[in-house]
């Protein structure tokens, strides 16, 4: 099982959000997708998860995540990645300011019939603010 959910998380970081290729998500992650991480004015579930990196993108159009560890054991799955971009458009009602972040990210997954159940995340909010200026 940790071979499968290595490689779902995989074609998630490199199709779904990389290769901005939403449509994806739906292959990769349960309709019933419970979601731990979700963000103010999203959908819950899947939805969110693609309404979030849409509006990641829309904010950041350069942005990437790059994958630092993959572990995964049984049905679920850790990744640390770091999530980098230029802030070119309105995030989390912060006008854009044209500058760069680098912030950690921390996904934990936990794959069932082959698709993502279950996702928890820590994505290192307090930091992307300071660097964007709005936040000390």
């Amino acid at each position: 099982m940790s071979a499968e959910t290595k490689q779902i998380m995989k074609r998630f970081y490199d199709e779904a959000i990389n290769g901005r290729k939403l449509d994806v998500i739906d292959e990769l992650a349960a309709a019933d997708l419970v979601e731990h991480e979700e963000f103010p004015g999203l959908a819950p579930g899947r939805e969110g998860v693609k309404q979030f990196f849409a509006m990641l993108a829309t904010a950041f159009p350069d942005f990437r995540m790059n994958v630092e560890d993959v572990i995964a054991e049984g049905d679920k799955g850790v990744v640390r990645a770091t999530l980098t971009g230029t802030h070119q458009g309105d995030f989390m009602g912060v006008p854009a300011t044209g500058k760069t972040v680098s912030v950690t990210v921390i996904d934990i997954v936990r794959v069932t019939g082959g698709k993502v159940a279950e996702h928890w995340g820590a994505t290192d909010m307090g930091a992307m603010m300071e660097q964007l200026g709005v936040a000390s």
